[in-house]
């Protein structure tokens, strides 16, 4: 049978649950523009239980502070397609879950919720270690122009993907 995703989505995660299973590590995710993309693309591979520890869908800022554990003084201050909102979504996701490291995706697909200074294809990523020091935030922001809601989402899916390689 083939997948109803993206051949890039699946061969990625494929590398990325490999990878993880040959270092011994356990991953972890916190979605928001990308609405459980990356969670399906991992749990597409056979045997990825032995990898991927979970995932959280916390498409709005509601979700986020109650089961990511984000700040409202956060979200307010800085919004939720933020480097602050990203990083404590992987630091929440982290916490919550037995994995080494989670990766948290939250960004504009589109059409519309553009805000000045955040255009359509704003997306913003965190990793975060487990036992690492908090002080060393892995964050990365990135704009997809010229792609459609669908384009950003799979854009950002595989930006994460990679982020979750050991």
């Amino acid at each position: 049978m083939t997948s109803v995703l993206h051949d890039s989505l699946v061969d990625l995660a494929r590398r990325v649950i490999d990878e993880n299973r040959s270092a011994g590590k356990r991953i972890v995710v916190a979605e928001s523009c990308t609405g459980g993309l990356v969670s399906a693309a991992l749990t597409e591979i056979p045997g990825s239980s032995d990898v991927f520890d979970g995932g959280w869908v916390t498409y709005s800022n509601a979700a986020k502070i109650a089961d990511l554990g984000v700040s409202s003084e956060v979200l307010d201050t800085f919004g939720a397609v933020s480097i602050a909102a990203a990083w404590a979504m992987a630091r929440g996701a982290l916490a919550a879950s037995t994995a080494d490291h989670a990766v948290a995706i939250t960004g504009i697909a589109g059409p519309g919720g553009a805000t000045p200074g955040k255009p359509v294809g704003t997306v913003v990523f965190a990793r975060a270690e487990r036992g690492g020091d908090p002080n060393d935030i892995v964050t990365d922001s990135r704009f997809f122009e010229n792609e459609d809601r669908s384009g950003v989402r799979l854009q950002a899916a595989l930006c994460a993907l990679e982020l979750l390689l050991p």
